[in-house]
């Protein structure tokens, strides 16, 4: 395994491709990324990412004037998360249009998340872009790499929302023979976890959980609080809101809905065109839910997303500042310091 012990020894592919400062994305969130938490990232030097359903559905933007009021905020570099599994042909179609309006209006890093990314990988690589894909083993990486993805997010076992089986180390060693650079993705709330996840090999980290808890996130204050009292153990793994593995905080409605899909559910899973069906309606739930939930201050009635980075969080920040912090952290290596030195 690849280690980064000094600047020498740092992979910048994801500085060159996303040509940011810091190695540093926040990742798309739904229903999380307003688009003010976006530009506040990027303006600070590292890399926002733009969730096309989060910016339109929930914050009430037409996509396109979304894009320019980001613009208007920061003229710094920014991305687009597209999720690109073919649920339905209207919903495929409504992505594609999404995609196109981002590179027309200047996005030139794109993150694909669950399904072939070929499509959006002929487009991107048309304007001169650059294709990360959210993988959590070899076999989708596998495929990403066949598509022609520029690079990896690996998402581990300690991810908020979709989430992997492997921890960060396990996923480094099980994908670095591929040749394409990764992004640590979970378990990630501090500098010194930056450092570590570094230090390992990884080309940058992308971080969700920690950039809800700021002041330019658009998240309930109950979220917030949520995250911020939430230790590792109050961090749970439930099937029953996409049909797949979703990392929530344990609150009284997750206790009384449970984490296994029922019988019907986990029959309809194991089809090959049922289980699309299923993780719709699944799906349809819970993106009311969660949007009732961006808002809302009762924390009985609902559920949050969010990461085992949890129990590293311990107050509301500023997002700027976060990431400064985390440059910080990354300019021990210009000093010729050891990354992994607290």
């Amino acid at each position: 395994m690849r280690t980064c012990k000094n600047r020498a020894d740092m992979d910048t592919r994801l500085l060159e491709h996303a040509r940011i400062e810091a190695p540093l994305l926040c990742g798309a969130m739904y229903p999380c990324s307003n688009p003010e938490l976006v530009a506040a990232v990027s303006e600070a030097g590292a890399m926002g990412i733009v969730q096309p359903i989060s910016l339109t559905y929930v914050h009430g933007y037409d996509f396109r004037a979304g894009l320019r009021y980001i613009r208007s905020l920061t003229d710094k570099p920014i991305g687009m998360n597209a999720l690109i599994e073919r649920s339905s042909r209207r919903y495929h179609q409504r992505m594609e249009q999404w995609v196109d309006i981002a590179l027309e209006e200047g996005v030139r890093f794109f993150v694909t998340s669950l399904g072939n990314p070929r499509w959006v990988v002929d487009r991107v690589h048309a304007t001169g872009g650059r294709v990360y894909h959210d993988v959590t083993e070899y076999k989708w990486a596998e495929k990403g790499r066949d598509a022609g993805v520029d690079g990896l997010i690996a998402v581990n076992n300690q991810a908020g929302g979709h989430l992997g089986n492997l921890d960060a180390a396990a996923l480094h060693e099980a994908l670095s023979g591929m040749g394409l650079p990764l992004v640590c993705a979970g378990g990630i709330a501090t500098p010194r976890q930056f450092a570590a996840a570094l230090a390992m090999g990884y080309c940058g980290v992308q971080m969700g959980t920690r950039f809800i808890a700021t002041r330019e996130c658009r998240a309930s204050d109950a979220y917030k609080q949520a995250i911020i009292q939430a230790q590792e153990d109050d961090i749970v793994t439930t099937e029953r809101i996409t049909g797949v593995p979703v990392s929530v905080i344990r609150t009284p409605y997750i206790e009384r809905l449970g984490t296994r899909a029922g019988p019907l559910g986990r029959w309809m899973l194991r089809g090959r065109h049922s289980k699309h069906l299923m993780r719709t309606l699944y799906a349809l739930n819970s993106l009311w839910r969660l949007k009732r939930s961006l808002m809302q201050e009762d924390k009985a009635g609902d559920y949050w997303q969010a990461g085992k980075s949890a129990g590293a969080i311990h107050e509301i920040r500023s997002a700027s500042v976060i990431v400064r912090e985390f440059a910080l952290a990354l300019s021990r290596l210009d000093a010729g310091g050891d990354i992994g030195a607290p």
